[in-house]
Formats: structure tokens, sequence, C-alpha cells
């Protein structure tokens, strides 16, 4: 449609509606105030219509930045946010888009090759395959291991060591990329302080938490320790998780396992994890325990 057909439409339209302003006195429709008591308007007006009520617009005042000031500075949870009429203010809502976007590209990210050649950690595979549909939608290929992966940990890797470190992006590789150094840094200078003997640390493509003992009964490892990606949520991409067990094996149940979550720069920092990390692993070894059973020996 060229400029002068634009121009007469919407010329059209004005004169239109300038010579329906002429004629009607009163506007066909309009919104009642529902603070005064409702009036019965049934009856038409001599021109046909339904005289209804004039009001004053109202205006929107945002004081919900103030109500909750004090609410907002000790969480990061989206509360207080405001909204217009129904809707979210634009504001909140493209913030809400932008974290949602950034919690899909977690899950669908890849670590960085690089950091894992710096920590010297080898990759292995799990059953699901570089194929992160099926990672999501099958679990249980996620918590056991390829028969490559089996036979390359016996020929790579200490047997029976007294402490196994290993890691996953899991559902998030930006809190692998974001953490993972200054976790690992810290937790082995304070494993090295206890004087507890490390085995050989790895690296599992699309692990689950359940995996660690697929890896106990290849390794016999007295502890295993697992740096995993957490489901990213809407405060943050970036969170990881520390799971601790006592002599992992096949049947092991998930109250045995000791973990420590939140693990990023806006939760419990990464340095301070990875000494916390250590003197949990301590105790563990001492107790012979861990999850539930080491808080009953724990009394």
């Amino acid at each position: 449609m060229d400029s002068q057909t634009i121009e007469q439409i919407t010329k059209m339209v004005i004169e239109t509606l300038s010579e329906q302003q002429q004629h009607d006195t009163k506007p066909m429709i309009s919104i009642r105030n529902p603070s005064e008591p409702f009036r019965d308007n049934s009856s038409l007006s001599s021109n046909g219509f339904i005289p209804i009520q004039e009001i004053a617009p109202k205006e929107f005042f945002e004081d919900f930045d103030e109500k909750y000031a004090n609410a907002r500075r000790k969480t990061p949870a989206r509360i207080g946010i405001g909204r217009s009429g129904p809707r979210p203010l634009t504001k909140s809502l493209l913030k809400f888009r932008l974290d949602h976007a950034a919690a899909v590209d977690s899950v669908y990210g890849e670590v960085d090759a690089s950091l894992l050649e710096k920590l010297g950690f080898f990759t292995i595979q799990t059953k699901v395959e570089n194929d992160k549909e099926t990672y999501i939608l099958r679990p249980d290929l996620g918590r056991k291991l390829t028969q490559h992966a089996k036979d390359l940990l016996l020929s790579r890797c200490m047997i029976q060591p007294q402490v196994q470190i290993i890691a996953s992006n899991g559902l998030s590789a930006k809190a692998i990329n974001a953490n993972l150094e200054n976790v690992y840094l810290s937790l082995v200078q304070s494993l090295e302080s206890l004087q507890l003997a490390m085995g050989t640390p790895f690296y599992i493509e699309q692990g689950r938490v359940g995996l660690m003992d697929d890896i106990g009964e290849v390794l016999k490892p007295t502890v295993v320790i697992y740096l995993i990606g957490e489901r990213p949520g809407l405060v943050t991409a970036e969170s990881m998780s520390a799971y601790i067990c006592y002599q992992p094996r096949h049947g092991t149940i998930e109250s045995d396992r000791t973990v420590v979550s939140n693990i990023h720069q806006g939760g419990i920092p990464p340095v301070e994890a990875g000494a916390f990390l250590g003197t949990i692993i301590e105790k563990i070894l001492r107790y012979e325990a861990s999850g539930i059973k080491l808080v009953e020996k724990e009394g």
C-alpha cells in the first residue's frame, strides 16, 4: 500500500469519527466505577443509546517498591514487582523472559573444554551419548556408564581411593563453568590439609546423581564427592551442588547421600564451599556414614 492510499484512508476515518462525535452526546460504552453503588441505567435515551455514567480516570501509583523494599533486600525472589491491571509491568516481564532464556541456555550449553584440561579432568560418557533431549527425557540413562567408560576408568584411575572427586554438567553447564575451578582447588587444598588421599578426578558428560553408584562399583572408593550443575531456576542458572556418599554402590538410597547445594556467587561462595566440603568428607570418614545415617551417628 502506497503513502497516498494510506493518507486517503486516514482522512476518511478521521472525517467519519468527527461526524459521529457531532451527533452523539454520550459514549456508547464506558466503565462503571466499582467503588460507587450500581445505578440502573437500563432505560434508553432519546437517541436510542444507554446513557452511561461518566467517571474520572484512576491514576496508577507504583508504591510497591517502597512497601516491599525490606523483603526484597533479603531475597532474590520475585516479590513486590508490581503490576498494571492484571498484567505484569513491562520491565518485570522482560526480566522474567531474560532469566528464563538464561536457564534454557544453561541446560543446553556446553562445559568449556579448556577448563577441564586446565584442572586435569578427563571425560567419560554415560549411556545418554551426547543427546540433550534423551538426557532430559531418560534420567535413568544418565545414571549408567557405558562399557567403554568403565574400561577407561579402570585403565586411568586409582582403584579404592580414599576420596574420589568427580564432576558433571548435569542440568547446568554454566554452573560448572562458573564454579568448578574455585570449588575444586579449594577442596583439594582442604583435603590435603586434612591429610586425606585423593583418586584421579574426571568429568562425566550428562551425568545424573545416581551415577555415583555405578562409579562406586567400578572404582570401590571410600567416599565419592560429586560436583554437578543444579537444575537452573529464574534466580540463577549458575548454581552447583555437591553430593557426598560413603561407599556408594548399587542399592544405595537417596537418603544415604549428603548434599550441599546453592553453590554460586549469590549463595555459598565457591571457595568457601570447597573448604567446607573437605570438613564434611573428614566427618563422613570418621563416622563411616553419610546422609541420614551420618546425622543419626552424630547424635
